[in-house]
């Protein structure tokens, strides 16, 4: 009797174990975290004449290995996968599409709707985001100070208007000057129709290139560029 207790607790003890084993393997994977930033838009520089479809990427912590963007017809339009591990992977990507006149195909290419990403860092935690990207654009700003091409621009307590735009999210201002390698680009509430340029940025006698975007609820961005020429002399 004594041998046939000893015989039972073992098989139960053994089927304890299994059943342990057994859970873990059914039990269910971590989900994906998600991305510090993952989003889609549409760019134009009006004065150009230029659209392009952006992509934006970014983790809170630790590289990419792997990443994937899926358009809403499922079809892969980004598929990036890193060389080796050793690199850590990539924390941050901007893709841009080409730029061509023919706005048609462009859309075609990049429909609107839901586009998927989804990321695996380098130590194997998954990443996984959605956004949904609209045609549709902002209306653009008119200059009003300093105007288009104007010249003998003081170099201090410059301040930037421009002709209000109504639904906007936001602007961008930015101003720029590759010969003297220099830019200050600023994102301003929706609401504001000027912007302060900081003092001792502007150098006297040079040519700045000027551009102010306004930005849609949905992230799509409008572009205007002009240049301005400072003055001489302060």
């Amino acid at each position: 009797m004594k041998a046939s207790l000893h015989l039972l607790a073992g098989i139960t003890l053994l089927l304890g174990s299994h059943r342990g084993t057994h859970d873990a393997a059914v039990a269910e994977p971590t989900p994906p975290a998600a991305f510090a930033k993952a989003n889609v838009r549409f760019e134009q520089n009006a004065t150009d004449g230029d659209m392009e479809v952006v992509f934006e990427v970014k983790t809170r912590a630790g590289g990419l290995n792997r990443l994937s963007i899926t358009s809403p017809d499922g079809r892969t339009v980004v598929d990036f996968t890193a060389p080796d591990t050793s690199t850590l992977g990539m924390r941050q990507f901007i893709f841009e599409s080409p730029e061509p006149k023919d706005v048609k195909s462009l859309q075609a290419a990049y429909p609107e709707g839901e586009y998927l990403f989804n990321g695996t860092t380098a130590s194997g935690a998954r990443l996984q985001g959605k956004s949904t990207l609209r045609h549709d654009l902002p209306a653009t700003v008119s200059f009003v100070r300093p105007s288009a091409g104007s010249r003998g621009v003081a170099i201090k307590n410059l301040q930037i208007t421009w002709t209000p735009v109504k639904e906007v999210a936001a602007y961008i201002v930015y101003i720029e000057q590759d010969e003297l390698d220099v830019h200050v680009t600023a994102q301003i509430t929706g609401t504001a129709v000027a912007f302060e340029v900081p003092d001792g940025f502007l150098a006297p006698a040079t040519e700045y290139t000027l551009g102010i975007g306004t930005v849609s609820v949905e992230g799509n961005i409008s572009y205007v560029e002009t240049s301005f020429t400072t003055a001489g002399t302060e």
